[in-house]
């Protein structure tokens, strides 16, 4: 059903970097959310007129507030894929993570509704009965819903969309909910015991760890999280494909949007390359980046003298070095040779990971140092530690 959907109201479904690809996924699952709680909420209101099923009819509202999220999420993938302006010149793709957060309430909400009448259930339990009209119309309700969390999760994981995602979470915790009424009714029904309260304690801790959850997920790309290891990936394999262009570091990755990223990347060039040539290749690099990736890209150049045997040889010593005392959990760049009138200096900067203490770091530093002294007493290693952007 998935893939028919996207044939017949996605075109090009394939192309899911593309922007306007983005927010057609986006209408689609909202549509298809708003449909799909308004049909549950006419049948299930319906059901509960005709059989007098109060419960049912609770569950009919609750519906209706699901489709409330769906049109948030439809509204949401619209207004993201707004275009850039002179109060946004980096666009509005950020707006998609707000939607998510709205909806990662609504979710949160519902756990602490559930929760409230799950305690009041224990303390007062109530008489169970429904006709079998109501246990059909539930049993349906789980069915689509189940359906609704799996469309959304597959369309949010080809994309990459939090809100997608926060919906696909938001229908399964209806699943969860729906399914304990129908099992406390089934326990009820072939024992006697009334397990409603306790079911609905157990569900509404889910309900309210998923919500929890999605507005984590929601929160950390606005927070500023670490970068994706394939997109960083990319980029880098990217600027390193162009001739001439020795090594890269120092990339860092700003998120505007599942789809919107601005980036710098620190570029190593030979410095007999003239200031002409450096700034021609950087600048070609960087409009192919925004025409193949979409990709805003500022570079900087990082000379290195390859004419110097001397310089190579050190950054040799100094990579091989950092790889024995450190593995790779740890690299080097900007190796430079500075020689003054006390000594040889290697400069250069050490990425450690986040988790290194300051005694593993020193450690680190005198060993790397040591290895450096082993095959030349004249050097001295000059350090400055920093951390790296990406996994």
């Amino acid at each position: 059903m998935t893939e028919f959907l996207l044939r017949h109201f996605v075109k090009n479904a394939d192309r899911t970097e593309d922007t306007g690809v983005r927010t057609a996924y986006g209408e689609l699952a909202g549509m298809v959310g708003i449909f799909l709680n308004l049909l549950l909420f006419l049948a299930k209101l319906l059901i509960g007129i005709l059989s007098g099923a109060v419960s049912v009819m609770a569950d009919a509202f609750n519906n209706l507030s699901d489709a409330a999220s769906s049109i948030i999420s439809f509204v949401g993938a619209r207004m993201a894929d707004k275009p850039a302006d002179e109060e946004h010149p980096f666009g509005h793709g950020r707006i998609e993570y707000i939607a998510a957060f709205i909806v990662a309430f609504l979710v949160l909400q519902v756990g602490f509704m559930l929760l409230k009448s799950s305690f009041q259930k224990l303390l007062h339990p109530e008489e169970l009965s429904i006709s079998a009209a109501s246990f059909l119309v539930l049993l349906i309700s789980v069915l689509a819903k189940l359906w609704l969390s799996v469309f959304n999760r597959k369309l949010g994981m080809r994309i990459q969309s939090k809100i997608m995602l926060a919906t696909a979470a938001d229908a399964r915790s209806d699943v969860f909910a729906t399914s304990a009424t129908i099992l406390s009714l089934l326990v009820f029904a072939l024992t006697g015991t009334n397990i409603d309260g306790l079911i609905g304690l157990c569900v509404s801790v889910l309900v309210l760890k998923a919500g929890i959850d999605i507005a984590k997920d929601t929160l950390e790309p606005i927070i500023g999280e670490r970068m994706d290891p394939v997109l960083s990936d990319r980029i880098a394999r990217f600027v390193r494909s162009y001739p001439g262009v020795l090594g890269v570091h120092d990339l860092i990755i700003h998120n505007y949007g599942p789809s919107h990223y601005i980036a710098s990347i620190h570029v190593e060039l030979d410095s007999s390359m003239s200031l002409d040539e450096a700034h021609l290749l950087l600048d070609r690099i960087e409009v192919e980046a925004k025409r193949k990736l979409d990709l805003l890209l500022v570079t900087h150049t990082d000379p290195i003298d390859m004419q110097n045997t001397e310089t190579l040889a050190l950054r040799k010593l100094v990579a091989e070095a950092v790889e024995k005392e450190g593995g790779k959990a740890v690299s080097c760049h900007d190796v430079r040779l500075i020689k003054g009138s006390h000594g040889t200096n290697a400069v250069f900067d050490l990425v450690v990971p986040w988790n290194y203490s300051e005694e593993k770091i020193h450690t680190l530093i005198e060993g790397i140092k040591a290895q450096v002294k082993g095959h030349d007493k004249r050097i001295r290693c000059i350090i400055t530690v920093e951390h790296g952007y990406g996994a």
